[in-house]
C-alpha cells in the first residue's frame, strides 16, 4: 500500500476525508433521493468510473425455495467505466461484489 494511499484511508476511517489536495478517482451520484429509479452516472475526468444510486423501491420478486412471490426493496445501481484506465471484467466483480454486500446483513458488517 502507498504512503498516499493508507493515508487516504486512515483519514476515510477516522471520517477526517477534506477532499480537498487528494485527487478523485471514483465518483458515486445519489439521485435515488429523488425518486429516480434508475440512470447512468457521467464520468468526471481523470476519474476512473461513476456509480450510479437510484430510489430504493418495493418491488414484486420471486423468492426462496420453493418459489414464491414477495414484495422486496430493490435498489438500482449502475457503473460507468473509463474502460482506458480499467477493464470492464474489473468493473463487473466490484459490482458483484457490492450487491452480494448489500444482500447481507453480514456483508453489510464487514464495511
Amino acid at each position: 500500500m502507498t504512503a498516499l494511499r493508507k493515508q487516504l484511508v486512515e483519514e476515510a476511517r477516522a471520517r477526517r476525508l477534506s477532499g480537498g489536495g487528494h485527487p478523485a478517482t471514483f465518483t458515486i451520484s445519489n439521485l435515488g433521493m429523488f425518486g429516480v429509479k434508475s440512470f447512468s452516472a457521467i464520468i468526471n475526468p481523470p476519474e476512473a468510473a461513476a456509480l450510479a444510486v437510484g430510489a430504493l423501491l418495493p418491488q414484486v420478486r420471486v423468492v426462496g425455495d420453493p418459489p414464491e412471490m414477495a414484495v422486496r426493496q430493490v435498489l438500482e445501481i449502475t457503473l460507468s467505466a473509463d474502460h482506458r484506465l480499467t477493464d470492464g471484467a474489473t468493473a463487473a466483480g466490484f459490482l458483484q461484489a457490492m450487491t452480494e454486500r448489500l444482500e447481507s446483513v453480514e456483508g453489510i458488517k464487514e464495511w
